[in-house]
């Protein structure tokens, strides 16, 4: 039987044009996630919830190949949020929350997880692995573009998302930025970084013009 993989599964959420703007509508999901907050580049919680999300993932995956259904370990990818959206633009990274996330077939099982959380935690500690979940999202119709480089140079892509691309065609925010990292940072450099950026989005509803008044 042939493994189950997310990026050859639904090859058009995880392969985009680097060039133009992709309207998708992406199918519910399951993910393994941990919440957190806060620079991704300093924030100890990340590097933890990062390292929980992959040692539970393979664990899980080796558990279910044992079963006689593999599959491969998907990318890394996060949902991001702040109080002002202007943050992303501006790279204020100090004030970002995000959930760390991996795609996970959809025969893995809340009890599959707990299992595996349960092995992980006995191998090696980590204090994200009690906060690591199975969750389902249903983002829908989506605007995404692949962004080839640092991901600190990928401000100007999101101003042309939201303040052109959006308005230009009726559309607005209808749930959290969503990245997946294709690259791995550690061996990349970063000019080389391959990321998905996606915005689900929802059709803006004008307001109601007023009544035309009687003659």
């Amino acid at each position: 039987m042939q493994k189950y993989d997310a990026k050859k599964q639904h090859p058009a959420l995880y392969a985009p044009s680097s060039r133009a703007f992709s309207d998708v509508v992406v199918p519910p999901l399951q993910y393994l996630a941990v919440d957190g907050e806060g620079d991704p580049n300093t924030a100890p919680a990340y590097a933890a919830a990062i390292a929980a999300l992959f040692s539970t993932s393979y664990t899980v995956k080796f558990a279910s190949k044992a079963r006689g259904r593999d599959y491969v370990v998907g990318p890394l990818e996060a949902l991001w949020s702040a109080d002002d959206p202007t943050a992303f633009v501006a790279r204020d990274k100090s004030s970002w929350r995000w959930t760390a996330l991996i795609n996970q077939p959809d025969w893995i099982t809340a009890d599959d997880v707990a299992a595996a959380v349960n092995d992980a935690a006995a191998k090696k500690p980590n204090p994200a692995l009690s906060l690591t979940r199975l969750i389902t999202i249903d983002e829908g119709r989506s605007i995404q573009i692949l962004h080839i480089g640092s991901y600190d140079d990928e401000g100007p892509t999101l101003a042309r998302l939201h303040d052109e691309y959006l308005p230009q065609n009726g559309l607005t925010f209808n749930g959290l930025h969503h990245e997946i990292y294709l690259s791995d940072a550690r061996r990349t450099a970063p000019e080389k970084l391959r990321t998905v950026l996606r915005q689900p989005v929802r059709p803006e509803v004008s307001a109601p013009s007023a009544p035309s008044p009687r003659p």
